[in-house]
């Protein structure tokens, strides 16, 4: 009994390493795991890129792909071992992120499965589910955790501001289409407020301009408002993002050895996504 409960102890003691080495960024094996896996997946990006190129897939195509198979089965070992080292493995499996990962190493398995000149071109579209890899650059950038929640606590606002942006833009179109004519381009009250649209994010097409004085008038006036409205979306962003920072401050970013989560609060017991107690 006593056997079987010293390596039980062993196996989490050998558990929790493994967990502070991959989900965790505090110690020197986390740095250096989430370093060298960073750059795994940055460079394995480059190579379906590259790969992509028909003179460069002509001339290395074999190379492109023993690389690709290469990450494939270092980014399978690295998931298994994320699976392993957590308590309940089937809430990191349904996880974002963990779809993500899976996605990531799926497409170069079922290459295996379909074979032949019929499915070459299917194979090339589930290649390209590779790209989600990039997504997994946040796993290790804990700091960054603060923009998204910047962004979801700006939503009310810039809402908000987008609703009084297009309030706008349909009144200054419905102007301009009363002022101009259908040889300027203004065919229709939606086709006005298309070129207002365009107007005021200062983007210019050309491909339609008033001709009359008032028109002009008005189109100047929509080009100042544009320059004048672009720093209100920033300003409350940035705003919210000075906020997200003083409240990461005030927290930790130690994972969840349940389901690897991290971003509690500093006084937090339990995980706030599984209920699972935190170390």
């Amino acid at each position: 009994m006593k056997k079987d409960n010293a390596e039980t102890s062993g196996l989490r003691r050998w558990q929790h390493q493994l967990h502070a080495v991959i989900y965790g960024s505090e110690t020197k094996g986390g740095k250096i795991f989430d370093i060298a896996l960073l750059a795994c997946i940055l460079l394995s990006i480059v190579v379906v890129m590259l790969d992509s190129v028909k003179h460069l897939h002509a001339k290395y195509g074999d190379v492109f792909i023993a690389m690709e198979w290469a990450f494939t089965i270092l980014f399978t070992i690295e998931y298994i071992l994320r699976l392993i080292c957590i308590l309940r493995p089937y809430k990191y499996v349904l996880s974002a992120f963990g779809i993500i990962d899976l996605l990531a190493i799926i497409p170069g398995f079922l290459s295996v499965i379909f074979v032949g000149a019929q499915s070459l071109l299917v194979l090339r579209a589930l290649r390209l589910l590779r790209i989600f890899r990039i997504f997994r650059l946040v796993h290790f950038v804990s700091e960054m955790r603060f923009l998204s929640v910047a962004i979801l606590n700006s939503l009310r606002k810039i809402s908000i501001f987008i609703l009084f942006v297009l309030t706008c833009v349909v009144i200054l179109g419905s102007v301009i289409y009363l002022v101009e004519d259908d040889s300027s381009g203004f065919t229709s009250i939606p086709q006005s407020v298309y070129w207002a649209i365009v107007t005021i994010t200062t983007v210019g097409y050309g491909d339609i301009a008033p001709a009359t004085t008032v028109g002009k008038f008005i189109a100047s006036f929509i080009m100042l408002l544009g320059y004048g409205i672009i720093a209100v979306p920033t300003g409350i962003v940035t705003t919210e993002m000075a906020m997200a920072v003083r409240q990461q401050r005030r927290g930790l970013n130690h994972a969840c050895p349940s389901c690897g989560q991290d971003g509690h609060d500093h006084d937090a017991k339990f995980c706030k996504y599984c209920g699972g107690r935190l170390l």
